[in-house]
């Protein structure tokens, strides 16, 4: 790979929010000439960015949950009022 095509990379690896060791981990193996070795790495990167996006989806089920019982007790709290 060349330099600006690394630099490239590296500045969409950033931008995915992957982390400033994974850049620096690819610039280092870029150095060392072990592009297969990049690859790798950035399916890694890609593996732990869905991770937390699946974590996050759970806390906004939970979220959406909560809500719905919110509502709910608002709901029953009001009947019994009236």
């Amino acid at each position: 790979m060349k330099d600006k095509d690394i630099e490239m990379i590296i500045a969409n690896m950033m931008a995915a929010g992957c982390s400033d060791a994974d850049a620096g981990k690819v610039r280092r193996m870029h150095e060392a000439g072990m592009d297969n070795e990049i690859i790798r790495c950035l399916r890694s990167c890609r593996c732990t960015l869905l991770d937390e996006l699946h974590d996050k989806q759970r806390n906004v089920d939970r979220m959406d949950s909560l809500i719905r019982s919110a509502v709910k007790m608002a709901s029953e709290a009001s009947e019994q009022h009236a």
